[in-house]
């Protein structure tokens, strides 16, 4: 096995201009030292192949330059596609995301949350799966800490960019009730409600007012859970004719399960979906959805995370911003034709 090449040091690079470790530090960052002094110790750093040690400098300056991107759970694409754009959104000003996976599990957001803080990122941006954890409070007091989609209640977040989860769901259920549907599921990968995330409160609030009976099931995101969650709601009794998903991910599954079982959409069965993933436009028939707007949220939060970690103000209020869907009518929402359980 070859012998690993020793990284050098400050000191090897005093050695080769003999100037003090001091005096090349310094003539590294440009500070107190003649032009020609920097110029020769950068020409014996780029002769000697030195790079600057990514750890020491963040202890000297307090910046890693890295952001922590916990999202809730990767198996569900739109939040895939999300990360990814808020990579790059990062990186265009100048910091780089380390994008790590919940896997909608409370106990691996807490460990993951923890582990982010310990490796001293200049922030963390979170997916939350569980908002009301005891967990963010801790995070917050240690670094900046954003939220996306769902406000953290108990915790000083230095940003929340939110979405308006209870006017879209209301539509939905509106727009299903409108088509004659009356029994309705609405599929969800948490059962959890929050002020955020409010599927269960308005299953209950709004369904009686419009006549349909409505009820939360879970199902996990991946294809093959969601599917198999969807099969069993479809063959049960009293099956649905109208199923909404919080997800478009969560949709696929229903899709899936409709065409094993031989059921036509949206004849026998109307589906919505969450999110609106570049993908739902070309299922057959095209999903309706919703669609948040990304490019405007991945700005904000870059941006918002970008000023908190800048500020010198640590006690400045919490900024809150709330982004509103706006739907995507499409084929596989009908009118109910035929109702009856499959065996």
């Amino acid at each position: 096995m070859p012998e690993r090449r020793r990284r050098p040091t400050l000191k090897d690079i005093a050695e080769e201009t003999g100037l003090s470790s001091a005096a090349v530090s310094y003539a590294l960052r440009g500070l107190q030292v003649p032009v020609q002094t920097q110029e020769r110790v950068r020409e014996a750093a780029d002769r000697l192949g030195y790079t600057g040690d990514p750890i020491a400098r963040a202890l000297a300056s307090g910046r890693t330059g890295n952001v922590g991107l916990l999202c809730g759970s990767l198996e569900d694409i739109w939040q895939q596609s999300l990360a990814a754009a808020l990579g790059r959104g990062l990186l265009g000003v100048g910091r780089q995301a380390l994008i790590v996976d919940a896997t909608n599990n409370p106990d691996q957001e807490r460990k993951l949350a923890m582990q982010l803080v310990d490796q001293r990122v200049d922030a963390l941006i979170a997916m939350p799966v569980d908002p009301k954890a005891a967990h963010w409070a801790a995070v917050a007091e240690r670094v900046v800490l954003v939220s996306i989609g769902d406000g953290l209640p108990g915790a000083a977040a230095a940003a929340e960019v939110v979405f308006d989860n209870e006017a879209a769901v209301a539509d939905a259920l509106r727009e299903l009730a409108n088509a004659g549907h009356r029994r309705i599921t609405v599929l969800t990968s948490v059962a959890a409600s929050t002020p955020d995330r409010p599927a269960e409160a308005v299953v209950h609030r709004v369904g009686p007012a419009l006549g349909i009976t409505a009820g939360l099931l879970t199902a996990p995101y991946d294809l093959a859970g969601a599917t198999s969650a969807a099969l069993r709601m479809l063959t049960g009794p009293d099956r649905p004719t109208g199923v909404l998903c919080l997800s478009d991910s969560l949709a696929y599954g229903v899709y899936a399960a409709a065409r094993e079982l031989g059921l036509r959409i949206p004849d026998d069965l109307s589906i919505m979906g969450f999110d609106d993933h570049p993908l739902s436009a070309l299922l057959t028939p095209p999903l309706s959805s919703y669609r948040w707007p990304v490019e405007e949220l991945v700005a904000t939060v870059v941006r918002l995370t970008l000023d908190a970690i800048e500020a010198t103000d640590s006690g400045s209020r919490s900024r809150r911003r709330v982004l509103v869907a706006q739907p995507r009518r499409r084929g596989s929402v009908g009118a109910v034709r035929s109702v009856g359980a499959l065996g």
